[in-house]
């Protein structure tokens, strides 16, 4: 149930802000943003360490964003399957997902942002669309844009709902960020920071941002990060945080 909050501004000197919000098991392993692609050396994210790719990219030099959620559709057959995670990394160096062979890849949205505009794919395991994410306000989960995807029954679809009903209204209602260059995570981003801290909801609660879930059988489910990318016409900025809803946890990336 991973979530992307992008706010685009074309008159601001930031003109697009990128939350990405990761949710895997938390015994998953991986390492915190850094260089981690010899043989893509510019860009930085997090990396996971069973497949090798990343859910957040950045190149600051460019400076370009992407990260990717999974989606719904048809899953890819597993003796060809490659990593979703793939694909943040080729958007951040400039690329897009139009001549991969897409259905080795299971279901995916995927968000590119530079400061000039931001475009969103969606890969349903039959189509691939592609659409431009305007000025205003964008929340992205599983189901889609807004969360407009067919509804599939599960426990999710009401997950999803609720968290877009509760967070869309507090997001647009709070001072929109200019993060500059300097300063600590709280200064940079404001109002929004103890919006993607979690609001004080519990992690539990079916509105929440960031859940932690208790599948049973030692399975938990859960936010195991957040990224805040700041595009600027001259560079970008990235906050990082490995322990979600803990204020103190915030370090600048870049």
């Amino acid at each position: 149930m991973c979530t992307a909050i992008v706010s685009v501004d074309p008159s601001s000197p930031v003109p697009v802000l990128l939350v990405g919000v990761r949710d895997e098991f938390v015994a998953r392993p991986w390492e915190p943003p850094g260089p981690h692609w010899p043989g893509r050396p510019g860009l930085i994210g997090g990396r996971d360490l069973r497949a090798g790719g990343t859910w957040c990219a950045v190149d600051p030099d460019s400076p370009r964003a992407s990260c990717v959620l999974n989606g719904r559709g048809r899953m890819a057959p597993e003796n060809v399957r490659a990593s979703r995670g793939e694909l943040p990394l080729l958007v951040a160096a400039g690329g897009g997902p139009g001549d991969l062979d897409l259905p080795r890849f299971d279901p995916f949205h995927l968000i590119g942002a530079g400061p000039g505009a931001v475009r969103m794919w969606s890969w349903d395991g039959v189509e691939l669309t592609e659409r431009p994410l305007g000025p205003g306000l964008h929340l992205v989960v599983n189901r889609g844009l807004e969360g407009e995807g067919p509804e599939t029954g599960d426990s999710e679809d009401s997950f999803m709902s609720e968290r877009i009903a509760h967070f869309r209204p507090r997001l647009a209602a709070a001072a929109r960020p200019e993060p500059g260059f300097g300063g600590a995570a709280a200064e940079a981003w404001g109002e929004w920071l103890p919006l993607v801290d979690g609001d004080g909801l519990p992690r539990n609660d079916k509105r929440a941002l960031l859940p932690l879930l208790d599948l049973g059988g030692g399975r938990v489910w859960g936010t195991t990060s957040v990224s805040l990318v700041a595009l600027a016409r001259d560079g970008l900025r990235y906050d990082f945080s490995a322990a979600p809803g803990d204020p103190r946890a915030w370090s600048r990336v870049r």
